[in-house]
C-alpha cells in the first residue's frame, strides 16, 4: 500500500499540478434573470483587428504552451455559457476529434449571419475575423457575459490552422471557413435547420503553439466547473481519441460544487448558500467549514475564475471576519480576536458574481477592480450569514471552536518563528548551515537544488556549478503539512531550513521578491523513497509557497534511470520506453546496464552530465493548471482521512507501473 501510495499519489498530483518538460537549457539564468433581447447584425460593435495576433499571441493568450493551447477552447466555450446566462442555450457540447481538432456546440441563438452595412459583410465574418468585434459591448444583446474583456473567438480563428462556423438561424444552416484567421470563402447557406446553434470547429495551428495535443482531463474538469456554476445547464465533453465522455448537469449548482469539494473530508455543518441581488451585482455564494487546516476558497465573476481574488473577495473576507468576531462577542463563546486567515482555515466556499460590467486588471482577468463590489458584498454576506448564525447556535458553536483553535495555533505559530528567528534560521542574515550557496547574487540566474539526503548532496555539491548553483540537502522525509497547522510545521527543523534557505518566507509573512533563487529544483531518487519526498516537497509549496509555482520558479530534476554501455560506449536513458528501444536496436549483446536507484550512485562528473548541466539536463517544470482539483488530490492523498485515500488507490491502483523501482 505504501508504494502504491508514493507511486500513484505521486504521479496524480503531478497530473492535478501540471508538469511542462523543460530544456533547461533555455531557462534564462444561474444566474440574474434577464429579458430575451434582439440579437442582430445590429447587436455587433467593431473596436479592432487582429493583425498583430499571430505575431505575439502571448499578449493574448497568456502563452503559446499547454495552457495558451486550451485556453482556446476557453474562449470558445465562454461564448456559448454568454448564450446560457442570457437564457438562451441549455446544452453545450465539447468534442476532441481523432484529428487534434475540437468543435463546440451549444443550441445557443447563432451567430448573426446578415451582412452590417458599415462592412458590406457578414456579421459572422466581422465576428470571426476582427478583434473586438462582438455583441457585448452595448448591454443589450448580453446583459451579463465572461467574454467582454476578453478578446474571444477571433484569436482563436487567427492562431488555427483551419477553423469552420456552422450557424442555425431562421430555419437555415449558414457557414463559412477560415484558414489563420483570414476567410476561405464566402458565408453560405448548406441546409435546413431547425432550432438555432452555434458550432465552431478549429485546429490549432503548429507554427504557434509547443504542443497541440488536448487533455482530455483538464477540459473535463473546467465544463464539470461551469456546469456547477450554471444550474441545470448541461455541458458534455467527448474523446474521440480514446471513446471517453462525461456530462455534467447540477440541479443545485454551487451547493453541489462545495459538496464536491468537500465529499472526501468531515464538514461541522450543513452548506450555507444564498442566493441575493443587490443594485445590479448578482451574487451566489456556498460556504461550508470542514475539520481540515487548509482553505479552499474560490471566485468567479460571470463564471471567469478570478484567481487572484479582487473586490469580491475582500468583500467577502472582510464581512466573514467581522460577523464570526461579532457574533463570538456578542454570545460570549470566545475572547479571542479573530485574524481573517483564522476564519478561512477548514472553510470550503464557492463566491460567485455575476457583474454587468466588470473590470478586470489584466488580459487574464484573473482580479476584480470594481471598487463598489466591495461593499455590495461584505453588506450581503454579513446579512445572510449573520442569519445563519443566529438561527444555527450548534453549528455556530462549532464554526467557532475550529476557528478559536486556528487562532491559538496561529499564536503558537507566531512564538515558534519568534524563537526559531531569535535562533537565526528565519531572518535572513544568517542561512542554513547545510547550504552550499552560489556566488551570484541575481536570484534570476540563480538555481537551487533541494537534494535527499547527504549522500547525493555531497555529489551535487562536488559538481555543481558554483557561480550559479546552490545545493541544500535534506536529511529524511519533511513533515507533511497537509495535516499540521503552522505552529507544528515552525517545529520542524527541515522545512524552517527550507524556508531559510530559499528567503521568501512563509504563511502571511510570505513575499516572492524576496526569493533568493528564481530556479527551485527538487533532485531526489527514483525509487518509492524518492517520490514520496517529492510530493511531500510539492505539498509544501502548494499549500504555503504558492506563488513560487505560480511564477514558473519550483522543477522537478530528471535523472537517468540507466547507464547503458557495449563497445566502451555509454549512454544514459531516462525512462523504460527508452531502454526497450535501445535493447532492440542493439540486440542485447555484449550490452551492460547499470540501474541507479539513487543519486548518491553517479559520481560528481556524472550527476552534473547528466542531470545538472543546463546544456544537456532536461527538467519538469511544475505549473498549476487546474487549482482546484489540485486542492482536492492534495486533500485526499495527503490529508488525515484514511478511507478516502484507501479508495482512490484501489480506484487507479491499475495505472501504476513499474512498483519494482
Amino acid at each position: 500500500m505504501q508504494e502504491l501510495f508514493s507511486l500513484l499519489g505521486t504521479s496524480s498530483l503531478l497530473q492535478s499540478i501540471k508538469m511542462e518538460t523543460y530544456d533547461a537549457s533555455k531557462i534564462e539564468n444561474k444566474m440574474i434573470k434577464q429579458e430575451k433581447s434582439e440579437y442582430n447584425s445590429e447587436s455587433i460593435k467593431v473596436l479592432g483587428g487582429v493583425d498583430a495576433v499571430r505575431a505575439r499571441p502571448s499578449m493574448y493568450i497568456g502563452n503559446t504552451s499547454s495552457r495558451g493551447l486550451h485556453h482556446l477552447v476557453f474562449e470558445v466555450v465562454d461564448n456559448s455559457i454568454d448564450e446560457a446566462m442570457m437564457g438562451c442555450c441549455t446544452e453545450i457540447m465539447t468534442v476532441i476529434h481523432k484529428d487534434g481538432s475540437v468543435s463546440v456546440i451549444d443550441n445557443g441563438r447563432g451567430i448573426p449571419v446578415d451582412e452590417m452595412p458599415a462592412y458590406k459583410k457578414s456579421a459572422l465574418e466581422i465576428v470571426m475575423t476582427v478583434l473586438h468585434a462582438g455583441g457585448k459591448f452595448d448591454k443589450k444583446a448580453y446583459q451579463v457575459s465572461g467574454g467582454l474583456h476578453g478578446v474571444g473567438v477571433s484569436v482563436v480563428n487567427a492562431l488555427s490552422e483551419k477553423m469552420t462556423v456552422e450557424v442555425k438561424r431562421d430555419r437555415k444552416t449558414y457557414s463559412q471557413s477560415y484558414s489563420r484567421g483570414k476567410p476561405t470563402g464566402e458565408v453560405i447557406i448548406t441546409g435546413e435547420a431547425e432550432g438555432t446553434g452555434t458550432k465552431v470547429s478549429f485546429l490549432p495551428d503548429k507554427e504557434i503553439f509547443e504542443t497541440t495535443e488536448f487533455d482530455f482531463e483538464l477540459l473535463t474538469n473546467r465544463m464539470r466547473e461551469l456546469a456547477f456554476l450554471n444550474t441545470r445547464l448541461r455541458i458534455s465533453i467527448k474523446d474521440e481519441r480514446t471513446g471517453n465522455e462525461n456530462t455534467f448537469q447540477y440541479e443545485n449548482g454551487i451547493k453541489t460544487f462545495v459538496e464536491y469539494l468537500n465529499s472526501k473530508k468531515s464538514v461541522l455543518h450543513p452548506i450555507i448558500h444564498f442566493n441575493k441581488e443587490k443594485k445590479g451585482l448578482g451574487l451566489e455564494i456556498a460556504m461550508q467549514y470542514n475539520e481540515s487546516y487548509a482553505e479552499s476558497v474560490y471566485s468567479f465573476v460571470n463564471n471567469i475564475s478570478t484567481t487572484e481574488g479582487g473586490t469580491h473577495m475582500m468583500g467577502f473576507k472582510a464581512a466573514l471576519t467581522r460577523t464570526l468576531n461579532n457574533y463570538a462577542e456578542k454570545n460570549k463563546v470566545s475572547e479571542i480576536k479573530f485574524s481573517s486567515e483564522d476564519a478561512r482555515e477548514g472553510l470550503t466556499a464557492i463566491i460567485s458574481a455575476k457583474i454587468p460590467e466588470p473590470q478586470f486588471e489584466g488580459q487574464t482577468k484573473t482580479r476584480l477592480g470594481n471598487s463598489e463590489v466591495k461593499g455590495l458584498v461584505e453588506s450581503m454576506v454579513s446579512t445572510q450569514l449573520s442569519e445563519f448564525l443566529e438561527e444555527n447556535p450548534a453549528h455556530a458553536r462549532a464554526i467557532i471552536e475550529k476557528i478559536t483553535n486556528a487562532a491559538q495555533s496561529r499564536e503558537a505559530a507566531k512564538k515558534a518563528r519568534e524563537l526559531t528567528r531569535r535562533k537565526n534560521a528565519l531572518d535572513g542574515s544568517s542561512l542554513p548551515g547545510k547550504l552550499s550557496d552560489c556566488s551570484n547574487r541575481d536570484p534570476a540566474k540563480c538555481e537551487i537544488y533541494i537534494v535527499e539526503g547527504d549522500s547525493a548532496g555531497g555529489s551535487a555539491r562536488q559538481g555543481r556549478d558554483r557561480m550559479f548553483q546552490a545545493i541544500l540537502p535534506l536529511k529524511g522525509k519533511i513533515l507533511n503539512v497537509e495535516k499540521a497547522r503552522l505552529n507544528k510545521i515552525f517545529s520542524n527543523q527541515q522545512i524552517t531550513t527550507l524556508v531559510a534557505a530559499i528567503g521568501a518566507g512563509i504563511g502571511d509573512e510570505f513575499s516572492i521578491n524576496k526569493a533568493r533563487y528564481h530556479s527551485i529544483i527538487i533532485m531526489t531518487d527514483a525509487d518509492v523513497d524518492g517520490a514520496h519526498i517529492r510530493t511531500l516537497l510539492l505539498t509544501f509549496f502548494f499549500r504555503y509557497a504558492r506563488q513560487l509555482i505560480e511564477a514558473g520558479y519550483v522543477y522537478i530534476a530528471q535523472p537517468p534511470l540507466y547507464k547503458i554501455t557495449q563497445n566502451q560506449k555509454s549512454q544514459y536513458v531516462y525512462n523504460d520506453e527508452k531502454l526497450k528501444e535501445l535493447l532492440k536496436e542493439t540486440g542485447e549483446k555484449g550490452v551492460a546496464i547499470q540501474r541507479y536507484k539513487g543519486l548518491g550512485e553517479m559520481n560528481p562528473k556524472q550527476l552534473w552530465e547528466t542531470t545538472m548541466n543546463p546544456e544537456n539536463r532536461t527538467l519538469l517544470k511544475v505549473t498549476i493548471e487546474d487549482a482546484i482539483e489540485a486542492d482536492r488530490l492534495f486533500d485526499i492523498l495527503m490529508g488525515s482521512r484514511v478511507e478516502p485515500r484507501k479508495e482512490f488507490i484501489e480506484q487507479h491502483a491499475a495505472e501504476v507501473q513499474n512498483l519494482d523501482v
